[in-house]
């Protein structure tokens, strides 16, 4: 075995690389966007599939992380978790302060016919509402929360908590979304959320609330900022 297939091989056996990888390359191919605005469609198409081949790939590693299921009550309240963020994302539009305004995501702008920019926003919410959810609290609150408390994240119990690890979480996803403050706000509920049930399936299915819910209110309003 050559030096750069053990070092390969050594990369792959890290416990964290499954976790912060799908989540690296979501944001490495959002960030040509904003110098490339024409392969916005071409970009969003390729890292929804993209992570989610690496999501199924490492689908066995996450096993434990999504064992446990939800019981009724734990599903309504996952449920109203979602759709009480998706109120208090839109409600306030224009009072708090966000990193930069535009156009955000419109297919018919961005597409040369009504059927491409269908199936580009048949994509995007798929990808909103599924892949984006899986990806971000398996980084965030799966990966990230516990490797705040011990860097052997995986000895951590899912919902632990320290107001370290609580609160940078809460923090640090808030600076990856435009919506800076209600972006904090939104991890902090959805941390809570974990700290109470303590499965990450509730927060998952919080989030794709949150976020199918945007997505219907954007394509029914065509208030494309907010995509």
């Amino acid at each position: 075995m050559n030096t750069q297939q053990k070092i390969l091989n050594n990369l792959l056996e890290k416990p964290w690389l499954p976790y912060v990888a799908p989540f690296g390359l979501f944001l490495l191919l959002t960030e040509p966007a904003r110098y490339f605005p024409s392969l916005v469609p071409f970009l969003y198409v390729a890292k929804t599939v993209l992570v989610a081949a690496l999501l199924w790939f490492w689908r066995s590693r996450y096993a434990e992380d999504l064992s446990e299921g939800l019981s009724f009550s734990e599903f309504v309240v996952a449920t109203l978790c979602g759709l009480l963020v998706l109120v208090l994302w839109i409600a306030p539009e224009g009072i708090f302060y966000q990193f930069e305004t535009g156009a955000g995501f419109d297919p018919y702008a961005m597409t040369a016919s009504n059927g491409a920019a269908i199936g580009l926003i048949a994509v995007r919410l798929i990808g909103a509402s599924l892949v984006v959810p899986i990806m971000e609290e398996l980084f965030w609150r799966s990966f990230l929360m516990r490797y705040l408390i011990d860097v052997n994240f995986r000895s951590v119990a899912m919902g632990a908590f320290t107001w370290l690890s609580f609160l940078g979480v809460a923090v640090l996803f808030g600076t990856v979304h435009h919506r800076i403050v209600l972006g904090v706000i939104a991890g902090l509920i959805y941390g809570l959320l974990l700290v109470y049930q303590k499965k990450l399936r509730g927060v998952v299915l919080a989030h794709g609330v949150t976020n199918f819910g945007l997505g219907v209110y954007v394509i029914v309003t065509g208030n494309w900022a907010f995509w």
